[in-house]
């Protein structure tokens, strides 16, 4: 029997009664689905519940085989090895016993011969140098994804579950994993941003606060499917508009002519030639006739206006984000920040980087990329003034402006708007409220405590606050910006950055991020020399 999950009239609520999901139906058979929807509508709850580890507060969900989930394995036991990850610490220890010539008949019995050399193709595949021993807290945490990535293909389950199974990965990781999942022909769950990875999927499974809706197909057929449903809905608001246009000149032409025929008839009577008890009779069929004939016209103009109504908020949630920013002024020769013969780190004996030299001249969008642990988060603090430069020279020559991932320039205690305010001091409540609008924190959504706002939320929040009012800083600096954020988010902000024509010096690996904004050049620190 082939194996499949299937979710019936599955429903979930938080602790405190706020519905998640509701009615969701859905089948997962032996293919790859990539799951994906906004920040917070519960993607990650659905895992757990098809995994076993939460129980639906509704409906049910039925498996036929195996499922295995990545460990998102951030901290470790000290002792714990990739035998034990693997679950293979018994067998391993039997195989030794016996090729030390103390096994067992029990041992020899059972023995696996072909383990070490199994075990040997799953680290291989995944690009991953270690042995049975190797303790998973001397490896990075990029390659302890790796290694948890191995140790499902070695277990072969008949299901995957994955939960953002690249993020913090450097760019070999992430290409790993891409070709583990590009291989896999058994059935797969994957919750990602990553659209690179969600290209390689069968099926895209959209997770909304009204259900789930299935598409088939990567992420580029999701997104033209998107595509047709906008163009779709602005051509149901163009015709919903048209029916009231068409409506209100009715309306007129029939006031008008009623006005002309009322008149008529009050000539009519003043002449005295008709009976008065005809002109009652005639004038009451026609006050009977022009209230139907309101009541109808009333009707179908609601109809239009709910019509219209309902198109523009498809178009609210389907529509991507456009920005139009103020220039910086930056010239294209104007020379921006130099780095030369950098040594940075926090021992001065052993130095993390070494002579890192680096010019960006006018508007240059440049990423800054390397293995983990290379050190371009140091980097970045040694550019940004947090940490001061063990040898070298660092010359910023233009105003500048840092985002990290946690968008520490804004203080979670304020709204929204009082962090513009106080990070545009020259700006007035209306110069705010429109550059906030344009970032989509309309009205009361730019009174928000931005300490209360999701990730993609404050990172936008961010970005209008540095780049939405009079005069944007000439050099942007990001780190790993898109991490943690939903793709609708990460979209956002690529379109708030196609607009600005400053400078970009950006940490990412998120390789369609990088390329949706126009980066230009690359520059790429070495591994780390204990690697």
């Amino acid at each position: 029997m082939s194996s499949f999950i299937a979710l019936h009239d599955l429903a979930w609520s938080t602790p405190d009664g706020r519905p998640l999901f509701s009615d969701i139906t859905l089948q997962f058979g032996a293919e790859r689905t990539g799951l994906v929807g906004r920040n917070g509508v519960g993607k990650t709850t659905l895992l757990r519940l098809i995994a076993g580890t939460l129980e639906p507060r509704q409906g049910k969900i039925t498996t036929c085989g195996t499922i295995a989930i990545l460990r998102q394995t951030v901290m470790v036991d000290a002792e714990e090895t990739i035998a034990d990850l693997f679950g293979i610490a018994d067998a391993l220890a039997r195989l030794r016993r016996a090729a030390s010539g103390q096994a067992t008949a029990e041992d020899m019995a059972v023995a696996d011969w072909s383990l070490e050399a199994r075990l040997a193709d799953a680290l291989a595949q995944m690009d991953l140098v270690a042995d049975p021993d190797t303790r998973l807290a001397t490896l990075s945490g990029g390659q302890r994804t790796r290694a948890g990535l191995a140790a499902l293909a070695f277990a072969a389950p008949d299901f995957l579950i994955l939960d953002e199974p690249t993020n913090n990965l450097d760019r070999d990781g992430r290409e790993a994993v891409l070709r583990f999942l590009a291989d896999w022909r058994s059935g797969a769950i994957v919750v990602s941003h990553d659209r690179d990875l969600l290209e390689t999927m069968d099926a895209i499974v959209e997770l909304t606060t009204l259900g789930a809706a299935r598409f088939g197909g990567g992420w580029s057929a999701y997104r033209a499917r998107k595509a047709q449903e906008l163009a779709a809905a602005r051509h149901d608001l163009a015709s919903a508009e048209r029916k009231i246009s068409e409506l209100d000149r009715n309306a007129r032409t029939i006031a008008e002519r009623k006005a002309r025929k009322d008149g008529a008839g009050k000539r009519k009577a003043a002449k005295g030639d008709q009976p008065k008890i005809l002109l009652g009779a005639m004038k009451e069929r026609a006050q009977n006739t022009s209230a139907d004939n309101a009541r109808i016209a009333e009707g179908r103009r609601e109809e239009a206006l709910a019509a219209a109504t309902a198109a523009r908020a498809r178009i609210e949630v389907l529509q991507p984000l456009e920005v139009a920013l103020a220039p910086t002024g930056l010239a294209r020769q104007k020379l921006v920040l130099q780095l030369d013969r950098v040594e940075a780190g926090h021992d001065a004996a052993r130095p993390l980087l070494r002579d890192v030299s680096l010019t960006i001249t006018g508007p240059e969008r440049v990423a800054l990329s390397g293995p983990n642990g290379a050190g371009k988060t140091t980097l970045l603090k040694v550019i940004t003034g947090a940490l001061a430069p063990i040898g070298g020279a660092v010359r910023r020559q233009t105003p500048f402006a840092f985002l990290d991932q946690n968008v520490g320039l804004l203080d979670p205690g304020e709204t929204v708007r009082d962090a513009f305010l106080r990070l545009n001091p020259g700006s007035n409540e209306n110069a705010c409220r429109a550059a906030l609008a344009r970032f989509m924190f309309r009205a009361d959504a730019a009174l928000q405590v931005t300490g209360a706002l999701s990730g993609g939320q404050m990172l936008r929040a961010g970005l209008a606050c540095v780049l939405g009012g009079p005069a944007p800083p000439p050099l942007l600096i990001l780190d790993e910006p898109t991490n943690h954020l939903d793709i609708e988010a990460i979209e956002a902000v690529e379109a708030g950055l196609r607009s600005y024509d400053g400078a970009l010096l950006v940490v990412s690996h998120d390789e369609a991020f990088l390329q949706a904004i126009g980066i230009e050049r690359r520059i790429c620190l070495p591994p780390p020399r204990h690697a």
